[in-house]
């Protein structure tokens, strides 16, 4: 073992008494701050749950050799993944500093030491990735986010009961309802939804008291004259077409989010789930199995082309083309590399529809998309890139396999299950990731040494 190297702190030199006699200064010694593993200064010390400290290089050989969670001297077993004591480290680091540098270039000179630390520092990741991120108790950070989950969870039950009790309001939508039994109010619902624009013929059509009946035997001409006077060819066209899908389908296409999940309740959850967890999986299966209902509404909200008002509205309403290859390029770009913002630019564009749930979702593509980016990193970190194929495909495989299991066992899922899933993914899930960003903010900290 090295020399003892001797350190006299500032306010240990000699002092004088009152008296005039000379007081006796306590010195430091290397020996002190010795690891119970090597004998030898401690480097980067990590304390366990015992109150032992040894070197984390030390502790790494120690768990690699013996597959133990248990303390090198007293064999107490430890609980979670020790953590480098930072006050020890700083104190020593700057009472000694030319002996820790020293010992730092011996470990680094040793393979054996670096592939000890990478296998004992990948233990700890995928131990903190394997712990349950809700409902974890940790007591250095209270209760926030699980007392605001409790709440927000007392209150989506209380909603969802209230829902489940009066379920006319999801029946009375008018895609469950025939356009022939429309009273002249629920036409004028209709029409509105169509665009802002429809308010210059909102009072024609209350004075005519339009109702479903009615309103599926007008034709252009009708619209042309008296008392619709509808002179904008575009306006016109747009209505005519909407129309033409109202009577192919019976009853009104959805166009909210609402309308779709009352319409499609298994597709809109699965949907909702899916986008979360694999987003770029989930808009090849739109882009594959739905490309003309679901698909193309979305690249041209999130892409959209240039054009003059009048084809604007028809556009975007009804009349969606295939994509362009500028706008398939810009989807691509994004799709590649940040695919959560697709997800919040749709949401965006629909702001003045869904006010608080646009913005839920916004928020929650944002925080997955940090999420993502700490995942990345991690595999940098770790030099796992080019695992990159491999658990791209073993996620292909679990999403699959999930996919099969819902759609199998979906007849038989109450509704109100169907429900609770559907409200907790779209609202509770901000708050549970805002939640996994600082915790992986935190744990990005105490990896930086």
């Amino acid at each position: 073992m090295e020399e003892d190297v001797k350190l006299q702190s500032e306010t240990e030199k000699t002092k004088v008494k009152a008296d005039g006699t000379p007081e006796i200064s306590r010195q430091i010694s290397i020996s002190e701050f010795s690891c119970h593993c090597c004998y030898d200064i401690l480097v980067n010390p990590t304390t366990l749950n015992c109150g032992h400290s040894f070197c984390r290089h030390c502790l790494a050989l120690w768990w690699v050799s013996s597959k133990k969670n248990e303390c090198p001297e007293c064999r107490d077993k430890w609980e979670g993944f020790p953590k480098v004591n930072i006050l020890l480290r700083d104190a020593i680091e700057k009472l000694f500093p030319d002996a820790i540098q020293q010992r730092k270039d011996d470990i680094q000179r040793s393979s054996d030491v670096a592939n000890s630390l990478f296998a004992f520092q990948k233990y700890g990741n995928d131990q903190n990735s394997a712990a349950p991120n809700v409902g974890r108790i940790n007591p250095q950070r209270g209760g926030f986010f699980s007392g605001v989950l409790t709440a927000l969870t007392c209150v989506a039950v209380v909603l969802l009961g209230y829902h489940w009790s009066s379920r006319e309001s999801e029946d009375d939508l008018l895609v469950h309802k025939p356009v022939a039994k429309w009273t002249p109010e629920e036409v004028i619902y209709w029409l509105e939804q169509l665009g802002p624009w429809t308010l210059l013929y909102k009072e024609k059509f209350l004075l005519e008291r339009v109702n479903g009946r009615l309103l599926l035997t007008l034709t252009d001409e009708d619209f042309t004259k008296t008392p619709y006077h509808i002179e904008n060819n575009s306006h016109r066209k747009a209505i005519l077409m909407e129309l033409e899908r109202v009577k192919t389908l019976g009853v009104k296409p959805p166009q909210n989010l609402w309308e779709y999940k009352a319409v499609n309740p298994g597709k809109s959850l699965f949907l909702l789930y899916a986008l979360k967890s694999s987003p770029r999986l989930s808009m090849l299966y739109l882009y594959l199995f739905d490309y003309t209902d679901t698909f193309l509404p979305f690249i041209h909200t999130i892409c959209p082309v240039q054009e003059d008002d009048y084809e604007d509205i028809i556009a975007k309403l009804l009349d969606l083309k295939d994509p362009t290859w500028k706008q398939w390029k810009e989807f691509l770009v994004k799709y590649s590399f940040l695919p959560y913002q697709l997800i919040a630019e749709f949401a965006w564009d629909w702001l003045e529809v869904h006010y608080w749930t646009s913005r839920f979702i916004i928020v929650n593509a944002m925080l997955l998309s940090v999420l993502e980016l700490f995942s990345f990193w991690r595999l940098w970190s770790r030099r796992e890139l080019k695992t990159i194929p491999h658990r791209m495909w073993s996620h292909f495989w679990k999403v699959s396999t999930q996919g099969l299991f819902v759609a199998i066992f979906w007849p038989v899922i109450p509704q109100f299950v169907c429900n609770c899933l559907f409200y907790w993914a779209l609202y509770f899930n901000p708050i549970i990731n805002i939640d996994l960003v600082v915790k992986e903010v935190r744990r990005l900290e105490t990896q930086v040494q």
